[in-house]
């Protein structure tokens, strides 16, 4: 394998918080040696050198030039292996200020440490065995997660669920690549046929790679969300539609055509579902050049969306235009039929009738919206199972399926049991690959250098 872009024997040191005023700014070291570096600035370097791991030390990191005490620190002792990294490591808890947090780092600095890369913190955790690529990549993701459910999967990503079930497939095809290794290994008379796995074998360990490839979409649905547009003519009620989603008044409403003049962007938790919501320009024949720039945006954003709520005035009733859009409408627009508070006239068929000013009927409304976006998707289905969320994982499930296929018509034509080996270990390099038992320096690169530093 090439070498690893980072310097696996360099000591690294980063903020692990965010940069910005805060009460407190955690700074984070690691490498052979930490602690006995770090304790040179330190101004109880002895105590420090001589604590047990998993123990605070109270005292100031100092400049070592001038002697000059930097900040008030708690030192949190971790020495190897007991520590995220693996290696020694002390984490630094120091006041929030920006230019304290700067001036420690420089003193890290100077003391032998360079500033970490993206990523690598986690990328030590596994080359010392503390993690695997499964685990490593829930760790972004709980970074990045924007609502508590996704929160919640990547968290059992973490716990291990994705590695449990990729063990249990690479043990079966383990026990299928024995059966095969013997009898390529030991005459036919010796061995006998009954030792030959069956294509039904393969058959359920492949069904079993389809299952985790099947949580791919929610995985997915729960981490990047989706995309919401609310269209429709002016003064049909997208604003008020808009804040209602909200539950704040976010989007200017007015009796006024053509007040929003431009797209307007937020974001909503729909149970748990990272939701892009966009109040777009009312669609009219203008004559403002502003307005019609407004009109033009609203069409691309509307082309981008995953679902469009498309909300017709039920007050002032469908214009023909409309009822044409609804007859002739498609699975990705959502047809509402507002202001039913005012409305005398009954909704066309298969139009939601709401209210974006009582609420009434907003809640069967959102439910429509979740059972689309889920397509079927059952949320207590994916209560304790594992969800992936990578493509990297996906892509390479999908190639473990195609090569267990190529198993199963191996083993029911009699083919080579030599050729049938080569699609079964196929497999099994596949799947050792998401866990990072085979793998290669560019993917570590690669997939380490979208975290943030400190990580």
């Amino acid at each position: 394998m090439k070498e690893l872009t980072y310097n696996q024997d360099d000591l690294i040191c980063a903020l692990a918080t965010g940069w910005g005023a805060s009460a407190l700014g955690v700074i984070r070291t690691s490498g052979i040696g930490a602690i006995e570096a770090v304790s040179r600035i330190f101004s109880r370097p002895e105590v420090l050198n001589e604590a047990p791991g998993h123990t605070l030390v109270y005292g100031y990191i100092i400049d070592a030039d001038s002697g000059k005490q930097i900040d008030q620190v708690m030192a949190a002792v971790f020495r190897a292996p007991r520590s995220y990294t693996g290696e020694e490591s002390v984490e630094l808890s120091c006041h929030g200020g920006v230019p304290g947090l700067k001036a420690v780092l420089e003193a890290l600095n100077k003391a032998g440490f360079r500033d970490a890369g993206p990523g690598e913190f986690t990328m030590r955790g596994f080359v010392n065995g503390k993690l695997d690529l499964t685990r490593a990549e829930a760790v972004h993701e709980i970074v990045t997660a924007r609502t508590g459910r996704a929160h919640d999967l990547a968290l059992h990503r973490l716990s291990g669920a994705v590695e449990t079930q990729i063990n249990l497939v690479k043990g079966s095809l383990v026990r299928i690549m024995s059966a095969l290794e013997l009898q390529l290994d030991y005459p036919e008379d010796e061995v006998g046929d009954e030792i030959l796995p069956l294509p039904e074998e393969a058959g359920a360990v492949r069904a079993k790679v389809e299952d985790l490839i099947a949580t791919f979409r929610a995985g997915r649905l729960y981490q990047d969300g989706i995309r919401i547009v609310l269209t429709g003519a002016t003064n049909a009620g997208k604003s008020s539609l808009f804040n209602l989603f909200l539950k704040e008044e976010r989007s200017i409403v007015s009796e006024i055509h053509g007040t929003t003049r431009d797209y307007i962007e937020s974001w909503v938790s729909m149970d748990g579902i990272p939701v892009s919501l966009y109040d777009t320009a009312g669609l009219r024949d203008a004559d403002n050049p502003v307005e019609l720039e407004g009109i033009r945006r609203s069409s691309d954003v509307v082309s981008a969306a995953h679902l469009v709520l498309y909300i017709v005035d039920g007050q002032a009733g469908a214009r023909e235009d409309e009822l044409e859009r609804i007859k002739t409408g498609n699975g990705e627009i959502l047809y509402i039929w507002n202001k039913i508070d005012l409305s005398s006239e009954p909704p066309p068929e298969g139009v939601f009738p709401i209210s974006a000013l009582t609420g009434e009927g907003f809640g069967a409304l959102e439910d429509e919206i979740l059972m689309r976006v889920r397509g079927g998707l059952s949320i207590g289905e994916l209560s304790g199972s594992a969800v992936i969320d990578s493509r990297r994982q996906r892509d390479l499930l999908m190639r473990t399926s195609e090569a267990l296929v190529h198993v199963e018509e191996g083993l029911s034509l009699n083919a080579p049991l030599d050729v049938i080996a080569v699609d079964v270990r196929e497999a099994l390099d596949c799947l050792g690959e998401i866990t990072g038992d085979v793998t290669s320096a560019d993917i570590l690169d690669t997939m380490f250098s979208s975290f943030c530093v400190g990580k």
